[in-house]
């Protein structure tokens, strides 16, 4: 547990630090070009290289990539320096040539993944995808570098180059409003000003992908081309991975149409006359918002938990692999499950506090949190999910979770598709994301009995009780913020400076309340926490 807990807070700091300049960044940006269709735009040209990277390297980089690593430096004399330096080549030659071809094919990729954009939004979308495609390149050095880093238990890098990428595209907004004086407006912005959006986007990248190579150097890695891949054993990772990609693929299928969904509504709510951006941005940032507790928590604890998992499972310890993940699972929900409520109960207040400014009015930030007051009903049940699957990596096997993903994703796009049909067009975001949170509900749920049996129990009553005793101490929390939320909000009303209040005094009291509460019910993951957290104050 205490190794878990040091590893996880090593990553988690760094993490909350990229998070929060990740925070900066997308503000930064929505105030430079909305929430509307411009935003739309701007959004889904940003998607398209991590689409690729996931379909491509991304979702191989949780699933197999690191075991593989870790197999490799158990089995081969060299300690796996030449399967290392055999898989960064391949991968960057493989990244290389897909980030040329995205850039030729850049508008019929922009058409796959949008409905109902204007002509001109589509030429704007396609040229800002011209410019940030070439990222994918640089995603596969930087993505290889940090895994083979995770492997050697060097986490702390991988977790704080992003702050790097965060600091650069905050200087391009911040010269985007600023110098430029930029537009928000999809018919007015110049080609210049969108060679400024797409290539300083992509000099992010480029700057933390660097940043992870030195990382590596230092660490004691030596890299040269390598090529020879023939009985390299790249080919059991080839087949291992086969199943990764077609996991990553189903959903991206689901992605398409999440997407295609949600600038389709936001094209009609606009013509309906809608004062406020409700499509694809408004979701995707709601999503981002989403992602800081499990960014910061969950991601933490996976990566460091998957390579030990690896070991005792290729050593046959199945009962070490049911510990591991069971602290896991615990240490994870016992700050997972107050973030999910805090976020159920405090959504529009974080976003006003952070989008309603430049390009957006206070109505904009508004509708964002109340998108992600519904993705906080999903932050447990998605968690857990990512949890659950690690479970099969660490055993080798890739094809559980493609078939599981399959599934997930089918009954997302249905019941997505329903929802568009039924809910006027200013709600079907907030309907795409309760369709997310049924998906992981119910994922989760048949998850944990599939991986239960492989490994002959997860410990799911100690579980189970460990987090009825962590939403019994999380919702006096929630009652607390919801209370200074309805004063605060009678008094001043919501805005900045009523949003600062929320989040300080319903947020912060609310998390004193917990962890007091959490500490008198003998939570005791949360009591490890505090009293990681207290030494190294201490020192």
């Amino acid at each position: 547990m205490n190794r878990l807990l040091r590893a996880g807070a090593i990553m988690a700091a760094g993490t909350m630090v990229s998070r929060i300049t990740g925070f900066l960044r997308t503000a930064v940006i929505a105030a430079a070009v909305g929430t509307a269709l411009l935003g739309d735009a701007y959004n889904v040209a940003y998607q398209i290289p991590f689409i690729l990277f996931d379909l491509l390297i991304g979702g191989m980089l949780s699933s197999v990539i690191v075991p593989s690593i870790v197999r490799a430096q158990e089995r081969d004399p060299d300690g796996g320096k030449a399967y290392e330096q055999r898989l960064m080549t391949l991968a960057v030659l493989l990244l290389v040539g897909v980030a040329t071809l995205g850039v030729l094919l850049a508008r019929p990729i922009i058409e796959l993944y949008t409905s109902d954009l204007s002509p001109r939004g589509i030429e704007v979308a396609a040229t800002l995808a011209r410019y940030i495609l070439p990222q994918i390149a640089f995603f596969g050095l930087g993505a290889i570098a940090g895994a083979i880093l995770n492997s050697r238990e060097r986490f702390a890098a991988p977790m704080w180059a992003p702050v790097l990428n965060n600091l650069v595209v905050i200087g391009v907004g911040l010269t985007y409003i600023f110098v430029l004086h930029g537009t928000d407006d999809i018919n007015r912005v110049s080609s210049g000003e969108l060679a400024l959006l797409g290539l300083g986007t992509t000099g992010g990248i480029v700057v933390q992908s660097v940043a992870l190579v030195i990382a590596l150097h230092r660490a004691g890695f030596r890299f040269r081309p390598r090529f020879g891949f023939r009985d390299s054993g790249l080919g059991e990772l080839a087949k291992l991975g086969a199943w990764a990609l077609a996991y990553v693929a189903v959903y991206q299928v689901g992605f398409v149409v999440t997407t295609n969904l949600a600038t389709a509504a936001g094209a009609q709510a606009a013509a309906e006359g809608a004062d406020y951006g409700a499509g694809w941005t408004p979701y995707n940032y709601a999503y981002q918002l989403f992602q800081l507790p499990y960014g910061i928590i969950a991601v933490s604890v996976i990566t460091a938990m998957l390579p030990r998992m690896s070991r005792y499972a290729a050593e046959g310890r199945y009962d070490s692999v049911r510990e591991e993940f069971s602290s896991g699972v615990r240490t994870v929900c016992s700050l997972i499950v107050p973030g999910g409520v805090l976020l159920m109960v405090l959504g529009p207040a974080i976003t006003v506090l952070i989008f309603s400014h430049g390009a957006n009015t206070e109505q904009d930030a508004i509708y964002i949190g109340n998108v992600l007051q519904v993705f906080g009903l999903a932050l447990v049940p998605f968690s857990l999910f990512q949890l659950l699957v690690r479970v099969f990596y660490a055993l080798g096997d890739t094809r559980t979770p493609a078939f599981i993903a399959a599934g997930n994703a089918t009954f997302n796009a249905l019941l997505s598709v329903l929802l568009y049909n039924l809910l006027p067009a200013r709600y079907v975001v907030l309907g795409l994301a309760f369709s997310f949170t049924v998906t992981y509900v119910l994922g989760s749920a048949v998850t944990w009995i599939l991986a239960s049996r492989r490994v002959g129990g997860l410990g799911g009553r100690a579980v189970l009780d460990g987090m009825w005793r962590m939403y019994g101490a999380a919702i006096p929390c929630a009652a607390l913020a919801l209370g200074v939320l309805w004063g605060t909000r009678a008094v001043i009303g919501l805005g900045t400076t009523g949003s600062m209040i929320m989040l300080a005094l319903g947020g912060g009291l609310g998390g004193v309340v917990y962890l007091f509460l959490a500490h008198r019910m003998r939570i005791p993951e949360v009591k490890s926490i505090v009293g990681l957290v207290a030494g190294r104050v201490a020192r």
